[in-house]
């Protein structure tokens, strides 16, 4: 297509998929082959169909396929996330070997002379207009005979295909991605600059958490323990209260208690500063991951850096991990605090009365 502003021309991809009896063609132009692209193509191939196969035989890209194997290929997760939505599963050809997928190799040659050589003399400067036209070719394609045949591909599609397929769930398929993390010691995990939380028995546990433009839902060993609505922007906090331990208690190796008088050991400026970080929370669970930080600054300047960098947090009233790692980042620990600043003393001049005047003149009265 053509970029408009510019006058540059744009390359697009073609996405073609054909079921197996029929030869039936869904085909669609995309910008890419990345992940988005294809799932989304993938999907509204379905929904031209009417309905979903019981197996996807994918072509060996990245987005499908995230190791190509000869016996045990490893499909990508999300892509293997789509198939079972529709209850169906993914089988991929095997690397050079076209003949595991000849109906859709051969449709793609019927693409290029059906599709791609019809609108090759025609401008268009978006996706939408170029896959009107493939639309209406794609009509023409599917309802015309074949010539070996002598008949179309819908009427094989609606003799053949649609009585084997499944039926479509009532909900389309939403666009996951997947992530490995790990559950910190606050019962929370950190997915995208923003914590979830999840059951407090957890602590340590490496969870997969499967995200969504909406959802954020968290599993161990296949099963769901958590879901979330998902959360934009940063620093964000999602907390249920069934995640707690009882009566807001901390779980056994970490308490509030255990955390000031850990920072008491480098100074009571530290101590009141980790104090401050939990009262100031909702929950004092959230500002443990802050007091973590801390104990690890600790560890990299020493305590007695620490405290000092602490006792300008005082002083400033500024109780953050982000203060003190700032403080300590630029040294600014090791100059002294500002003293106070004493109220001027005003100009010396012999015509400038001084309090000790008017002191004087209502003794006087």
């Amino acid at each position: 297509m053509i970029e408009r502003e510019t006058g540059e021309a744009v390359p697009v991809e073609l996405f073609v998929g054909a079921l197996g009896a029929s030869s039936y063609v869904y085909a669609e132009a995309v910008a890419t082959q990345t992940l988005a692209d294809w799932v989304g193509a993938n999907t509204r191939m379905l929904e031209h169909f009417g309905a979903a196969p019981t197996i996807f035989v994918p072509d060996n890209l990245k987005s499908a396929v995230t190791t190509p194997c000869r016996y045990e290929p490893l499909v990508n997760r999300t892509f293997d996330d789509f198939a079972a939505h529709y209850a169906a599963v993914v089988i991929p050809a095997r690397s050079r070997k076209p003949k595991d997928k000849a109906k859709v190799e051969t449709n793609v040659l019927v693409a290029q002379r059906w599709l791609l050589a019809r609108v090759r003399n025609r401008t268009f400067f978006s996706l939408g207009a170029l896959n009107e036209a493939i639309a209406e070719l794609l009509e023409e394609l599917n309802t015309r005979p074949m010539r070996r045949l002598g008949v179309s591909r819908r009427a094989l599609f609606e003799s053949l295909d649609r009585p084997a397929l499944q039926s479509l769930p009532a909900r389309r398929y939403e666009l996951a991605h997947w992530k490995y993390v790990r559950v910190n010691i606050d019962y929370h995990i950190e997915l995208e600059h923003n914590l979830y939380s999840v059951p407090y028995q957890l602590l340590g546990e490496q969870l997969e958490a499967r995200f969504t433009l909406t959802l954020v839902e968290l599993y161990r060993a296949e099963r769901r323990v958590a879901s979330h609505r998902r959360l934009h922007g940063r620093g964000k906090v999602a907390t249920l209260p069934e995640h707690m331990p009882a009566a807001h208690r901390a779980h056994a190796q970490w308490t509030p208690s255990r955390l000031i008088n850990w920072a008491s050991q480098s100074g009571p400026a530290t101590a009141t500063v980790v104090a401050e970080i939990l009262n100031r929370r909702r929950h004092p669970e959230q500002g443990y991951r802050a007091c973590l930080g801390i104990m690890r600054l600790g560890k990299r300047y020493g305590h007695a850096r620490l405290e000092a960098a602490s006792r300008r947090a005082v002083h400033l009233e500024a109780y953050s991990y982000r203060t003190l790692n700032n403080i300590l980042s630029s040294g600014f620990d090791q100059q002294p605090l500002a003293a106070p600043e004493e109220a001027p003393a005003g100009p010396d001049h012999d015509n400038i009365r001084g309090p000790g005047y008017y002191q004087s003149l209502s003794e006087d009265s």
